[in-house]
């Protein structure tokens, strides 16, 4: 019966979200990139690490890394804004943006190493071949298509994957949450909530939680989307994809904390699906549908942005084709020589260097309209972005 729900929640949410009232909404398509990219790999990792490693803490560690992350958020939105304003940068701002662009790019390069490695354990997760050395050979050949099919064709015949992967992944997140609501109702009537002790504290918590940016991490997207939508409509649209993220993530932890107990000895990059095949038959096998259609587009956005990224900052010295080549290069020596957590964890001191220069930057752009609150906050940001890029550790 239940799987039967869980099915009909994924169908409905769907349905909605193809609605041509829905889909063709503006505000609604600028807010679905950054969305899709903040629910996306982190979701289908982050609840059994929070959960193994700070115990009944795990919640508020999610307000924690949201918080952070929407503070980095309004960072960039200032910047949004003031650019609508005032086009033209100052000499220092300008190489600040040269450079914050080199740092995406390379944030990029790791993200989509971390995207295709969940790819392969979720693609194999569910078969004989399930072990490390299987997922990194799925993983390799995902890489190798993508370079070919880069250097060939082009991406934009796979790029129309994204509107059909964005709409899915949500539609299956909405029926892992119906389902969790549904086993957690279920625990609490039989007095079988639990609220474990933290696994990790003090600094070791506080490094492991810098490391988990990238999982919140995607909001950026909008400053990019100027081509599409005006200032306004992009910072709303970030404003509105944070909160919804917040709330999604904020729910499913405390569904997933008190009402599921996770395994330390089986925490892996794939523990999601052993959890929810508590809670539904049916869950581990949608949650590995969403996987590997939100990880292969997923992938091929950001391997497509990050040659572009590369091509504009060199100023076509470096074409994307090569940028290709030299991305899949370090995306196949990461697959090969770490694991999942510290790719994510390297991926998040990227994307926190980023942050920083993004921070510092409306920290220079404030202090030039004489804005004393904004240029102090955005002072602040900048350090806990460069302090989060040194400390963030990965799970052990």
């Amino acid at each position: 019966m239940l799987n039967a729900l869980i099915l009909a929640v994924v169908v409905l949410f769907g349905a909605i979200l193809i609605w041509p009232r829905v889909a063709n909404a503006i505000l609604w398509r600028a807010t679905i990139t950054p969305l899709a990219s903040i629910i996306g790999s982190g979701f289908l990792v982050l609840g059994p690490i929070l959960d193994v490693s700070y115990g009944g803490l795990a919640p508020l560690v999610m307000i924690g890394l949201c918080a952070i992350a929407y503070l980095f958020g309004g960072a960039i939105r200032f910047n949004i804004a003031d650019i609508d304003t005032q086009p033209n940068p100052t000499p220092l701002v300008a190489l600040l943006e040269t450079v914050a662009s080199f740092v995406l790019a390379f944030a990029f390069v790791v993200s989509v190493a971390y995207y295709l490695n969940l790819f392969g354990a979720f693609g194999v997760s569910l078969t004989n071949l399930d072990d490390r050395f299987h997922a990194n050979l799925l993983t390799t050949a995902v890489f190798v298509l993508i370079l070919f099919t880069g250097l060939t064709r082009g991406f934009s015949a796979l790029e129309r994957m994204e509107q059909v992967s964005v709409g899915l992944k949500l539609a299956i997140i909405a029926g892992l949450i119906f389902g969790l609501a549904v086993h957690f109702g279920q625990a609490t009537g039989a007095g079988a909530l639990q609220f474990d002790a933290p696994q990790i504290t003090g600094w070791a918590g506080i490094t492991l939680m810098a490391g988990l940016i990238v999982t919140v991490q995607g909001f950026e997207t909008s400053r990019y989307l100027g081509a599409t939508y005006d200032a306004q409509t992009r910072i709303h649209s970030m404003r509105l994809a944070q909160g919804i993220s917040t709330g999604i993530y904020c729910v499913y932890i405390v569904l997933l904390t008190y009402a599921v107990r996770s395994d330390p000895n089986a925490l892996n990059e794939t523990a999601i699906i052993d959890l929810m095949q508590v809670v539904a038959p049916i869950l581990p096998l949608l949650l590995v549908t969403a996987a590997l259609s939100a990880q292969f587009s997923a992938a091929i956005a950001d391997t497509s942005g990050s040659g572009g990224l590369i091509a504009e900052v060199t100023k076509g010295r470096i074409t994307e084709k090569p940028a290709y080549v030299g991305l899949i290069g370090i995306g196949l020596f990461l697959t090969w020589s770490a694991n999942i957590f510290e790719i994510i964890s390297y991926a998040s001191r990227a994307f926190a260097l980023y942050y920083a220069i993004q921070s510092a930057i409306a920290a220079l752009r404030a202090a030039r309209r004489r804005l004393l609150v904004q240029t102090a906050l955005f002072t602040l940001l900048a350090a806990l972005g460069s302090a989060i890029a040194l400390i963030g550790t990965p799970v052990e």
